[in-house]
């Protein structure tokens, strides 16, 4: 009996010695624990300055392109909600100019008829009637591509004071007042005014230059707006740059680079997506602190048209990050992986058998391939990762199409490239069963 104890516990302390063992032979030394530390770091700034590398990218766009700038806010000129804030408020800078007790004297006799015809279609009351009149006018006008190339005209040279007005110096067109970006709309009204006349309200004609401002940006925190926005501009693509160069070094100190890649792939896709949605909480709160004097869904328009661009590149980043991510699991040797990889080649195996029996053959071009599958992977990888580089401004569909693309490519190559074993025999034909 104590001969089984002792058996018992000579086991029992063998057991416990290779489980130490194992512990220990896993266990990383001392200088791969401060490399992973400094991995994580690196990688967890990486994906902090990645949504501010995103924000930092748009500012320089919108800043350092007036063409761009000019294509963000031309489709403004036909928004309706636009168009109706600006009527509204071409209506309000004329009414506060016009003379309505000495209108009807003031108009000429043979006006008279056109004008009381015009007024008698739009209610009771001089002053309703004339509000209405004027303001169907400056519908028309903003309707029309006059308007059109107003809009696109004034933000085309006002483009430098708009930067101005965002980076402290609030000269030009655009200015700040009151914690207010504002586009003068003179011209606009100018228009309202010839096309009144027009139709024989001829005491517009008498109506002196008026300067009226129209609401683009409103905030009470503007000067930190512009100490941000500076920054930003100064930033440049350069932040952007050195979130991705911190997080490709990071991966690059991990032991362990597939499992890494793939943590900072979806740590990036994870920041853009918290930006995107920042940016759709912020324009609720923007729209909320405007006074009742701006339009909301004007206002609610010109945002949505100045972050057109950035919300572009976080589904850009979102959609990239993921994709790498799977790219790099897909590539790795998890069971799963594996599996998914073996259904890939079988589905090709099978349609090149079948072509072969169709007497299709690949020739010398088969074994080219073949030989040389690794370098081919390499250069169309390449090539797709040089198409997203030189792609102006790609979105999420543009990448996601680059990324179906690449796996046509690698799946023709499959499909081509025929194995050393297969070209054993003369005609490259398989060897024939025993």
């Amino acid at each position: 009996m104590p001969d089984d104890e002792s058996q018992s516990e000579l086991a029992a302390l063998r057991a416990r010695v290779a489980t130490l063992e194992s512990e220990a032979a896993r266990r990383p030394p001392p200088h791969h624990r401060v490399r992973a530390f400094l991995s994580a770091v690196l990688i967890v700034i990486g994906c902090v300055l990645a949504p501010l590398g995103i924000v930092a990218a748009w500012t320089a766009d919108i800043v350092g392109d007036t063409d761009r700038y000019v294509a963000t806010v031309a489709p403004l000129a036909s928004d309706p909600d636009v168009q109706a804030a600006v009527a509204n408020r071409v209506t309000g800078a004329v009414m506060e100019h016009l003379d309505l007790p000495a209108l009807l004297e003031g108009v000429a006799p043979d006006d008279r008829p056109l004008l009381a015809k015009g007024l008698g279609k739009l209610g009771d009351g001089l002053e309703g009637a004339v509000r209405s009149f004027v303001h169907e006018k400056a519908q028309d006008v903003v309707a029309s591509k006059a308007f059109d190339t107003i809009w696109t005209g004034a933000n085309r040279t006002i483009h430098t004071s708009l930067v101005r007005a965002l980076t402290g110096n609030d000269e030009g067109a655009v200015q700040i007042k009151n914690d207010s970006v504002t586009l003068d709309l003179a011209p606009v009204i100018e228009q309202v005014k010839t096309r009144l006349v027009d139709a024989g309200l001829s005491v517009a004609g008498k109506i002196p230059e008026i300067h009226t401002d129209f609401t683009v940006l409103r905030s009470d925190d503007i000067g930190r707006v512009k100490t941000g926005f500076r920054l930003l501009e100064l930033a440049g693509l350069w932040l952007p740059i050195l979130a991705v160069i911190l997080a490709a070094v990071g991966v690059l100190l991990s032991a362990h680079r597939r499992r890494t890649l793939i943590a900072s792939a979806l740590g990036f896709a994870a920041a853009a997506l918290i930006l995107g949605i920042a940016l759709t909480v912020f324009r609720t709160v923007y729209l909320n602190a405007l006074p009742d004097t701006v339009s909301q869904p004007a206002a609610g328009a010109v945002y949505d048209a100045m972050i057109r661009l950035l919300r572009i590149t976080v589904r850009a980043v979102v959609v990239l990050g993921v994709l790498l991510a799977l790219a790099a699991w897909l590539s790795g040797p998890g069971r799963r992986a594996t599996v998914v990889r073996e259904v890939w080649h079988s589905g090709i195996a099978a349609t090149r058998a079948t072509a072969d029996r169709a007497g299709l053959r690949t020739g010398p071009v088969g074994s080219f391939v073949g030989r040389h599958r690794s370098w081919i992977t390499w250069i169309l990888v390449a090539v797709a990762v040089l198409a997203f580089i030189l792609w102006p401004h790609p979105t999420g569909w543009v990448i996601l199409g680059i990324a179906l693309v690449l796996l046509f490519a690698l799946a023709v190559m499959d499909f081509i490239a025929e194995d050393a074993e297969s070209t054993a025999t003369p005609g490259g034909k398989p060897p024939a069963p025993a």
